[in-house]
């Protein structure tokens, strides 16, 4: 039995330091990220029957959160022709808007975009920034926000996001584009 205990604190230990993503915080299993990381698994959710959920431009914004048809209003991909008309799935923002649904249990983002979404949050300081904070994108200033991306950090530099057409929801680092603008929290 001894040994049983050993090999489990051994295997605790490298866990933390390999830098394993923290997915408890103050002894509670944090949700955002536990969501996150089963959708990009491709679990099952509600409103998804399970698999890999594709990049859509403009999915996640219809009335419920949730994958759902995209748009071509506005598209500026490589992938032509656009494939949002005829493809289910999430952008960067409806995914956050879908996962955070699902751990508060109500649409506490709403529907837009990220600039829609920043300002439904508060900004904490990179050092205080805890898994389950959103990172955004672009440019916030106290009178103007010009945000283009969103990912939903899950700790050690990284964070799940959807990135652009032609990829499924995925992790990367939060360095990966090079105009960080912040981390952000909901407090509800």
């Amino acid at each position: 039995m001894a040994r049983a205990v050993r090999v489990a604190v051994v295997a605790g230990v490298l866990a933390l330091a390999a830098g394993s993503a923290p997915l408890v915080i103050g002894g509670e299993p944090n949700r955002v990220v536990s969501i996150a990381l089963a959708i990009q698994e491709g679990q099952k959710q509600t409103r998804w029957p399970g698999g890999p959920v594709p990049y859509v431009w403009g999915g996640g914004h219809g009335n419920r959160p949730g994958p759902s048809l995209g748009t071509c209003q506005g598209y500026r991909g490589s992938i032509r022709p656009c494939p949002a008309a005829t493809t289910k799935g999430l952008d960067c923002s409806g995914l956050a808007r879908w996962v955070y649904q699902l751990a508060y249990k109500e649409d506490v983002l709403g529907g837009g975009t990220t600039d829609d979404h920043v300002r439904r949050l508060r900004k904490v300081p990179a050092t205080a920034a805890r898994p389950g904070d959103l990172v955004f994108y672009g440019k916030v200033r106290k009178r103007s926000v010009k945000t283009h991306h969103v990912g939903i950090y899950i700790g050690d530099g990284r964070m799940i996001n959807a990135l652009r057409t032609g990829t499924t929801i995925r992790t990367d680092p939060v360095r990966l584009l090079p105009d960080l603008a912040g981390y952000y929290r909901y407090d509800g």
